[in-house]
């Protein structure tokens, strides 16, 4: 079979069936990454990811590939199920770190709805800021609490908002701690996410906070995404489930970044 008959059919090659499995568990992979892996021309791994990206296996993004919009996006429940424990630990730590009397954001995702569960009942006098509709339903009627919700365009299954109309709220208000997930770190620590609309909505959250954290299960810090939400030394703590490895935690270390675990 030729070169252009293996690209037409949908049959893999044992190099993409790889290139599928290293995007599943690093989360983004560059076209120079997989080239220099492969020890194959830029140009065959384009067309590898384009075939692959017409298969819907993964999805083809500038310089690179990732997850297809399906597993981004239609896999909240999953996510949800997905290292639920030490989600719950997280979400209990990091609410530990919230004071009474306190104007907080919650970013979307199931490890930031963690947070908001361990905040029911707790009769501390919050100011709940929120871009989720799922945070939103879990803290409604809460009492001693202040529940906003800012509005915007609703964007897949985790009822997230995002939008002008939504940047513009956040905008408006100063937090004193915000909350946010993340998807992976870059080679800089950086840390980083899929979506760009949801990312500039972090970015609005940390410029109006005094405090900006992030929460996040150990599975993460061996993955990157698409894009770069924010440097370390914007964030101020990581509350996580393990102690991240050599490396991360010497770009930790070097920005400032405190490591919270349960």
């Amino acid at each position: 079979m030729t070169d252009e008959e293996i690209h037409q059919s949908d049959e893999l090659t044992p190099r993409q069936a790889n290139i599928v499995k290293i995007v599943g568990e690093h989360g983004y992979a560059t076209l120079e990454a997989l080239s220099q892996r492969f020890d194959v021309s830029m140009q065959s791994i384009r067309r590898d990811i384009i075939h692959l990206d017409r298969l819907r296996l993964l999805q083809r993004f500038h310089g690179g590939a990732g997850p297809t919009e399906a597993e981004v996006r239609l896999g909240y429940g999953e996510k949800r199920l997905r290292a639920a424990d030490a989600k719950t630990r997280i979400g209990k730590a990091a609410a530990t770190l919230i004071p009474d009397g306190a104007t907080i954001f919650l970013d979307v995702g199931s490890t930031v709805e963690a947070v908001a569960r361990n905040l029911r009942g707790r009769h501390a006098d919050l100011r709940v800021f929120t871009t989720s509709l799922a945070t939103g339903m879990i803290l409604a009627g809460e009492a001693d609490l202040e529940l906003h919700v800012f509005g915007g365009r609703s964007r897949g299954a985790d009822g997230s908002l995002a939008g002008a109309a939504t940047i513009s709220g956040i905008s408006a208000i100063r937090f004193d701690m915000a909350f946010l997930g993340y998807s992976g770190f870059d080679d800089d620590g950086s840390v980083m996410d899929y979506d760009l609309e949801k990312i500039a909505v972090k970015q609005a959250a940390i410029r109006r906070s005094d405090a900006a954290i992030i929460v996040g299960d150990q599975s993460k810090f061996e993955r990157r995404a698409l894009a770069q939400v924010a440097p370390l030394t914007l964030l101020t703590k990581l509350v996580t489930d393990g102690q991240p490895p050599e490396r991360l935690s010497e770009l930790f270390d070097s920005a400032g970044l405190e490591v919270v675990t349960p």
